[in-house]
């Protein structure tokens, strides 16, 4: 049987992954995307169907405002369907979405700590998605929830939802005091 005494120093915190991942996901956004793609369809059933015969102009202008309202429902859900968040060795990496836009990369450098948010809501935000409030920092909200609030050393926050924030927040700690030299003794 393996000795595993020296793997981990009695005292020191269990390691972390060399990078942790976690997601937040709210499914309530697909049905929001679904009334982005009918409204494109309405669009596209208005110009296909219509004779035409009451004036171009009030039906293009039709057509275009419903498609452009689709496409801008679908990519402003389907964008915050779901948050991922990544930490490496160097960086907290946001990306939002399945095609991983916005992004954020923060390097830890730039992080002065880390706190658990148990309650995170739209309501405070003014919304769901990419968010920011002069008095209160940036905020990545998906869901209402716990979630990770970074202090950066310029002052600010960035507040992302996510679940099992309490264990993003300590590998983000463990990561800083990592980073930090301790005292001299």
């Amino acid at each position: 049987m393996r000795d595993h005494s020296h793997d981990h120093p009695p005292g020191e915190d269990t390691p972390f992954p060399e990078v942790w991942t976690g997601r937040a996901t709210n499914r309530f956004q697909w049905l929001l995307a679904l009334v982005g793609a009918a409204c494109m369809a309405l669009g596209i059933e208005l110009a296909v169907d219509s004779a035409w015969t009451s004036g171009t102009a009030p039906l293009v202008m039709s057509v275009v405002g419903c498609i452009a309202a689709g496409l801008l429902v679908l990519f402003g859900t389907l964008a915050f369907v779901h948050v991922d968040l990544k930490l490496d060795k160097e960086s907290v990496e946001v990306r939002c979405g399945h095609i991983g836009v916005p992004r954020r990369r923060i390097p830890l450098a730039h992080v002065a700590g880390a706190e658990f948010e148990p309650h995170v809501t739209p309501r405070h935000w003014g919304g769901w998605g990419y968010r920011w409030r002069p008095e209160k920092g940036t905020a990545v909200v998906v869901r209402r929830g716990e979630g990770v609030v970074l202090r950066l050393w310029d002052g600010h926050t960035f507040t992302i939802t996510v679940d099992d924030a309490e264990s993003a927040v300590a590998a983000i700690k463990a990561r800083l005091r990592a980073r930090t030299p301790g005292p001299a003794h």
